[in-house]
């Protein structure tokens, strides 16, 4: 009983609560237990104090990316951020992640994420080539597969300060996870895009807002996989649009193309 006592404290919380018509930070006392995480209270204080909050989560795991929120402004996973990671005497706010509409407490409508989804075009399969004939070098496989462990929290995509400060910009820019996806598929070596007259560097500089990223390294610094969406997605992605773009060889083809009465 003593060791149960000692390692059990009450932590004062501030919650959103609210919908579409707007809400507020709500004050909580809740008991918090060793070893838990921001999950484990929100669930305690569903039990205990506000069987109707509303709060997305799935797996508990870290894999499913579903209960996405802000701690203390810090874009986070609720099912991934320890308890111990802050003093007992410190108050922790939760609120529902800024760049998307709310629905209601935590649940933010994240549409937009699944509409510039649909916007990015799909690997484009080698011709002459059927299922199981694919083959790759290794140092290929592994540089797709760090953007693989793409969870879709959209954590990135709160955090952006593109998204996140400029309603605006929303139509122009895919942002970081979309931009990753670009950058993936244009490194990859048996995507054939380019040979359908898909040019995949000038669509993520024309169509989903390539130029709109300072790379701040934001998105970086909260994906909760690891994933280095700025320096092994974003900058070489710039760098070869850029080269695509300022290319002489490139350019004078336009040119010819371009000329009266041809």
């Amino acid at each position: 009983m003593s060791t149960a006592a000692s390692t059990s404290y009450e932590a004062h919380f501030k919650v959103w609560r609210g919908d579409t018509d707007g809400g507020g930070l709500e004050d909580f006392k809740v008991e918090v237990n060793d070893g838990e995480v921001v999950l484990d209270i929100i669930h305690r204080l569903q039990a205990t104090q506000a069987p109707d909050l509303a709060v997305r989560w799935n797996c508990k795991a870290g894999k499913c990316g579903s209960c996405s929120a802000e701690i203390n402004g810090r874009p986070r996973l609720l099912c991934m951020t320890r308890m111990s990671t802050f003093s007992r005497e410190e108050t922790l706010t939760v609120t529902p992640l800024r760049a998307f509409p709310v629905v209601r407490d935590l649940v933010t409508d994240v549409g937009f994420n699944y509409t510039k989804a649909r916007e990015v075009p799909a690997f484009v399969p080698p011709q002459g080539l059927g299922p199981g004939e694919y083959r790759m070098m290794q140092e290929d496989v592994d540089r797709s597969q760090e953007f693989r462990k793409c969870i879709e929290c959209f954590l990135c995509q709160d955090t952006c300060h593109v998204v996140r400060d400029h309603e605006e910009n929303k139509s122009a820019f895919a942002g970081p996870r979309f931009l990753m996806r670009v950058a993936e598929l244009d490194m990859h070596p048996l995507d054939s895009a380019a040979e359908s007259g898909l040019e995949r560097k000038k669509t993520a500089q024309d169509e989903h807002g390539l130029g709109y990223c300072n790379i701040t390294k934001c998105c970086t610094e909260v994906c909760p996989e690891g994933i280095k969406i700025t320096d092994n997605a974003l900058i070489p992605l710039k760098e070869r649009a850029v080269d695509r773009k300022y290319d002489p060889l490139v350019w004078l083809g336009n040119k010819i193309r371009r000329r009266p009465g041809a």
